[in-house]
């Protein structure tokens, strides 16, 4: 993408917490600042990700079929210790450039969910190389990108929610390469990355958030209790989903109810949280 482009794409990334507008939107997006092979200054460039697990997200260097590799992959080979930005978090990742079998079955992976990757591929003599970015933030995601707790809630918050929209989509719509009937594998993994997060988010609340506020304001006990009630039973939505898809015969129509149940619980209690929780820790702050 031309300079101008792609600054105007960071702008937009950074104000808006990781959302963006036009050729981007609707896209999983990050910013990768590599630092430059031959200048040894740093380089931001927005990049789709495709999630893995809870510690590494996976990017492909794609450059849209072009015959050479795109600068930023030639400055992570050099430099692999990158900056990422998620929107909601900002970490510094190590870069390993995915070889052989691995880097085939991943490559793969990404053509069932979007066949753009084998068109890219087909117009290149290169092999388009699959990198993973294994975070090195020690003890959470990283730095939340946010000036107050409540401001950090609000923006993780909604990091959740806009993953589970995408996740809706693609539930709703289906891979678009799949033509077996069951969820492809990429799409399971973005909901078990999904769950998987859910998961660790609530209980650094349980554990950190919910006892420093019942300290500090006993009256919201009632508030906290019902919150505490509400991660049990979206922890039991989570699980029900992580049945249906960790299954790689699942049914799209059961997994898409799951999601459905799973969004409506999670938005009412995010809602919640974030009307009770906010004013206190801002004022607090």
């Amino acid at each position: 993408m031309p300079n101008d482009f792609n600054q105007q794409v960071i702008e937009e990334f950074r104000a808006n917490k990781g959302r963006v507008g036009g050729y981007f939107e609707g896209a999983r997006l990050l910013l990768l600042t590599t630092t430059g092979a031959r200048t040894g200054r740093p380089h931001t460039t927005p990049v789709g990700y495709l999630p893995d697990s809870d510690d590494r997200v996976l990017i492909i260097a794609s450059a849209a079929g072009a015959p050479r590799h795109p600068a930023w992959f030639r400055n992570l080979v050099a430099n692999p210790r990158v900056t990422v930005e998620s929107g909601a978090f900002t970490y510094e990742a190590r870069a390993v450039v995915l070889e052989g079998e691995e880097r085939d079955r991943i490559f793969a992976r990404a053509v069932e969910a979007d066949p753009g990757w084998a068109a890219y591929q087909e117009k290149t003599e290169r092999v388009i190389p699959v990198i993973a970015l294994h975070s090195l933030a020690e003890g959470g995601p990283g730095n939340i990108n946010a000036s107050s707790m409540g401001e950090a809630l609000k923006v993780v918050h909604d990091a959740f929610r806009r993953e589970l929209e995408l996740i809706r989509a693609e539930v709703a719509t289906g891979d678009k390469g799949s033509t077996t009937g069951t969820l492809g594998a990429q799409l399971r993994v973005n909901c078990l990355t999904f769950c998987a997060g859910l998961h660790n988010h609530h209980t650094g609340e349980g554990l950190a958030m919910f006892p420093f506020l019942e300290d500090r304001y006993p009256e919201l006990a009632p508030a906290l209790a019902r919150l505490r009630d509400e991660h049990d039973r979206i922890a039991e939505l989570v699980e029900d989903l992580r049945r249906v898809v960790g299954d790689e015969n699942a049914d799209p129509d059961t997994a898409r109810r799951e999601v459905e149940r799973l969004t409506t619980a999670l938005e009412a209690h995010l809602t919640y949280e974030e009307e009770q929780l906010i004013p206190l820790l801002d004022a607090g702050a």
